[in-house]
């Protein structure tokens, strides 16, 4: 859209509708994706101290257990699979190259968009707080292990929770913005 002939060019060579636009305001990314990042490090701290790799507490019988797992593929240990040099370096480029994806959707995003720019901040810190891990394991420390009887869902973490939490609200975001 090109400036209309009373509107003057700023500096940088747009209108001056878009000069006094407010910059956007990365409190809540930051906020949300350190608040995600520092409970992620602190509970697989916790794990990694207190309990020994491939081991199980069960906490809730028939329900939920504590286990210390490592995993080398995405998220609950899809592409897990084999063993690669490679894979580690590969899985960090992915998480580098979504948070500069995230942090792009997030300068696009407008304040009245609480709820897109949250779930971007969620997804920004679970995708930092597993890129810890790759970048100091070249693995993923997971933990968290909920199953009915023989039925178990991959062992996951903070992190993971952060990242399906966030892209929940944000296709309920998404949603919410589509035309009926």
């Amino acid at each position: 859209m090109a400036p209309s002939k009373d509107a003057p060019l700023n500096t940088e060579g747009g209108s001056r509708a878009e000069a006094s636009r407010p910059p956007m305001n990365y409190g809540l990314l930051a906020g949300v994706a350190s608040a995600v990042l520092a409970l992620d490090l602190f509970t697989k701290e916790l794990v990694l101290r207190f309990l020994p790799l491939y081991s199980q507490r069960e906490i809730l019988p028939g329900f939920f257990n504590l286990v210390h797992v490592r995993n080398t593929g995405v998220a609950f240990s899809f592409f897990a699979g084999g063993d690669s040099a490679w894979r580690p370096k590969l899985l960090a480029g992915v998480a580098v190259a979504a948070l500069a994806v995230i942090f792009f959707l997030y300068r696009q995003c407008r304040t009245e968009e609480r709820l897109k720019r949250l779930a971007l901040s969620l997804i920004a810190g679970g995708a930092l707080g597993n890129l810890v891990d790759r970048v100091r394991f070249g693995e993923v420390v997971d933990f968290l292990d909920f199953y009915l009887g023989p039925y178990h869902w991959p062992a996951f973490n903070v992190a993971d929770m952060a990242v399906s939490v966030g892209a929940g609200l944000l296709l309920c975001a998404m949603i919410r913005r589509s035309p009926s």
